[in-house]
Parts: C-alpha cells; sequence; structure tokens
C-alpha cells in the first residue's frame, strides 16, 4: 500500500479546545501515522502520513476540528513519507 504525508498548518481557535488530542484520535482511527502540536503564535501544525485516501478524509476532519474548535484556515504542503509507527501529540 502507498503511502502519501503532508503538512497541515492549521489556524483559528485551536488551542485550548482539544484540538490536539482530537487530532491523534482522528488519525488513529483512520490507520495514519505523524504527529500533532502548538505552534507559538496560536496555530497547530500536524504531519500525517498513509494512505491517500485516509489522508484527505483526516484533512477534510482538520478544517472543522472537535467542536469547541473555530478553525479559520487549514494549509496543506506535500511532505515526505519518514515511517512513522505511531501518531502522537507533541507538546
Amino acid at each position: 500500500m502507498e503511502k502519501t504525508a503532508y503538512i497541515l498548518h492549521i489556524r483559528g481557535k485551536v488551542q485550548g479546545v482539544f484540538y490536539r488530542k482530537s487530532t491523534r484520535e482522528t488519525a488513529e482511527r483512520l490507520g495514519l501515522t505523524g504527529w500533532v502540536r502548538n505552534e507559538p503564535d496560536g496555530a497547530v501544525t500536524a504531519e500525517a502520513e498513509g494512505p491517500e485516501e485516509q489522508l484527505q478524509e483526516f484533512i477534510a476532519w482538520c478544517k472543522q476540528g472537535p467542536p469547541a474548535a473555530r478553525v479559520q484556515d487549514v494549509e496543506v504542503k506535500d511532505s515526505v513519507v519518514k515511517g512513522y509507527s505511531s501518531f502522537e501529540v507533541i507538546r
């Protein structure tokens, strides 16, 4: 199965609303690997890899986020598959 990888930069009200935890749960449900972290500017960055179909579902979820989030923008960039073994929240 061919894997693809993307880096997502998510802006809006995305810190303090369980965005990272929910992102990890969504990625795990979709069978994706990678990481998610808060950024100093109030944004959230995630890197995810896996099958393209699941990644597109993940990106669509990131544009909504958990109920308390207010996502304004999601920038998606191609990345290189690094072979992560799980999906982690980076603190």
